[in-house]
């Protein structure tokens, strides 16, 4: 038999090299710890050398271990396109269909456009894939991507759709002050933790001299919602979800600095696919037709 083995031994190689532990690997590839390291080493012992130096820092690949590695991602790269040109043939809209989009969209804008899919579309089975990071396509752990970008990723395929509107929102007593006084730093602020990577709403708030009256942060838009609501302090938010929201109040007009375009991704390769092109077309349809909701221009601010 081959000395390399089978496919999944040069997941592993690839998986670890990727991750830099047996764990990280573990978890990329539902393996258990006790599985890639029992894996590991049959493969070293097998092919006569060692993959990996270990060290505090990791699992960082040696010569050897770079040639098998190199040798897994080509196959990867192969089988993923293999995958992709299969599914492209597929010319009925049934199937399974993989979303990915962030948490604000999912709950503020998008659960009933897919209730909605859903029922024109009963031969497509639909997975909603919540996170705040882009998924990669490419290895199809989704199929479609609905996102806010100023520059998506130019190996996917794309439409803009709509473009999303940001304001100030707050508690209506702390609204009502920054509107008589029009100073914005007379008040608390909430404002996105850094692990949001957040950057334009980072260099907004650092522009207006408000980062000594953010008393508190949070690492989601939900969350900074919730804090308005609670009050906490005044808050950034889009306005799909801040107009929505009848405990809260918008201090002017959005902030045309902070608008964002909204887009929907798939890889190139997915998008004659009958499910997901009837997905693109649908949702297209459906979240331009929300431009006004989006723009905030159906609350009168205060």
């Amino acid at each position: 038999m081959n000395r390399l083995g089978k496919w999944d031994d040069l997941r592993i190689v690839l998986a670890i090299a990727t991750s830099g532990s047996l764990s990280g690997a573990g978890r990329s590839l539902g393996f258990s710890h006790a599985t890639v390291f029992r894996r590991l080493g049959e493969l070293e012992e097998r092919l006569g050398v060692r993959l990996f130096e270990r060290g505090r820092s990791g699992y960082s690949l040696t010569a050897a271990g770079e040639d098998v590695a190199a040798a897994a991602q080509r196959i990867e790269s192969e089988v993923l396109d293999t995958e992709r040109r299969v599914a492209g043939r597929d010319l009925r809209p049934s199937g399974t269909l993989r979303v990915t989009t962030t948490d604000s969209l999912l709950i503020g804008l998008l659960s009933p456009l897919f209730a909605e899919f859903c029922a024109a579309y009963p031969s497509i089975t639909l997975e909603v894939v919540v996170s705040n990071l882009l998924f990669n396509l490419s290895k199809r752990e989704a199929d479609v991507a609905i996102r806010p970008s100023s520059r998506p990723p130019e190996a996917l395929t794309g439409r803009k759709v709509a473009t999303i509107a940001q304001a100030v929102y707050g508690p209506p007593d702390l609204v009502s002050k920054v509107v008589a006084t029009d100073d914005l730093r007379g008040v608390d602020w909430i404002a996105p933790d850094e692990r949001m990577a957040y950057w334009q709403l980072e260099q907004w708030m650092a522009a207006q001299k408000l980062q000594e009256r953010c008393r508190y942060r949070v690492d989601t838009i939900l969350g900074m919602q919730s804090a308005a609501r609670e009050g906490l302090g005044m808050a950034v938010l889009p306005c799909y979800l801040g107009d929505a929201d009848a405990e809260i109040a918008r201090a002017g007009e959005p902030l045309p600095e902070l608008a964002s375009d909204l887009w929907l991704l798939t890889h190139p390769d997915l998008r004659k696919v009958a499910r997901v092109r009837a997905f693109l077309d649908f949702a297209a349809l459906a979240l331009r037709s929300m431009q006004a909701t989006l723009s905030g221009a159906l609350r009168r601010t205060t």
